[in-house]
């Protein structure tokens, strides 16, 4: 006698899509990078660290920051340029900061239910194969605004050191500085300006770990592999309009 038993099992499902390509990728993390070190030297260059004892010719530690900062803003233009051309030329996702779609009902809808679900008024948030529509406003709002105010008021502070008949002078600083009054009335903006992008990358680092917990796909990992992976088979509601 032959007892046949038959177990059904059912398979595991894990949708992927594919968001981030790796130009985006590198630039994503090369530009944390300069940002860090931006931070850290416009900070000491804003609040200058005590002198060090000794023979000045000895020393060059705020040469060094100085250096630093210059070089890393460098990047970080060089880096938001590069973007903005790979917004044109990458898939539909490389643009998505750069052009929120605001003319849409459906994207103001779904950006209060995303402050609710932030706020933790809501138990469910929605689902997303790029950012969601909060987090789209904010990175154009606050980092791709926030860091073309960064690099044209620094290249104009830059420029005041080069002097008149340079580039940079002429580009930024010809114009910027009066803009703004004077010379101390753009350093004090731009000093502002590194403690909005300070608030910003500590919200951003918050909402990726929250999300990539509580949220219905992956967040963190995404940036690594570029493949955005889902908890559920339902539909993804970017991918609906």
């Amino acid at each position: 006698m032959t007892l046949e038993t038959t177990t059904s099992h059912t398979a595991h499902k894990e949708e992927a899509v594919y968001v981030y390509e790796a130009p985006v990728r590198l630039w994503h993390w090369i530009n944390a990078l300069a940002i860090l070190v931006l931070g850290i030297t416009g900070y000491l260059i804003g609040s200058p660290p005590p002198a060090i004892h000794g023979e000045a010719s000895a020393h060059f530690l705020f040469g060094w920051i100085r250096v630093l900062h210059f070089s890393a803003g460098y990047i970080l233009a060089i880096g938001i340029l590069f973007r903005i051309y790979w917004a044109f030329v990458g898939n539909k996702h490389a643009r998505q900061i750069f052009m929120p779609p605001v003319w849409r009902g459906s994207f103001w809808k779904e950006l209060f239910h995303e402050v609710k679900w932030y706020a933790m008024i809501t138990s469910e948030p929605k689902k997303y194969a790029g950012h969601n529509p909060l987090a789209t406003l904010a990175m154009h709002v606050l980092f791709v605004w926030g860091i073309v105010f960064m690099i044209v008021t620094g290249f104009a502070l830059y420029g005041e050191g080069t002097g008149m008949g340079s580039w940079q002078y002429t580009l930024f600083s010809s114009w910027v500085i009066p803009l703004f009054g004077q010379s101390q009335d753009v350093h004090t903006w731009h000093h502002l300006g590194l403690w909005v992008i300070v608030c910003f990358v500590i919200i951003h680092v918050y909402a990726a770990v929250r999300e990539d917990i509580m949220s219905r796909q992956s967040i963190i990992s995404s940036m690594f592999s570029g493949w955005r992976t889902f908890r559920d088979d339902k539909p993804a509601d970017d991918e609906r309009h």
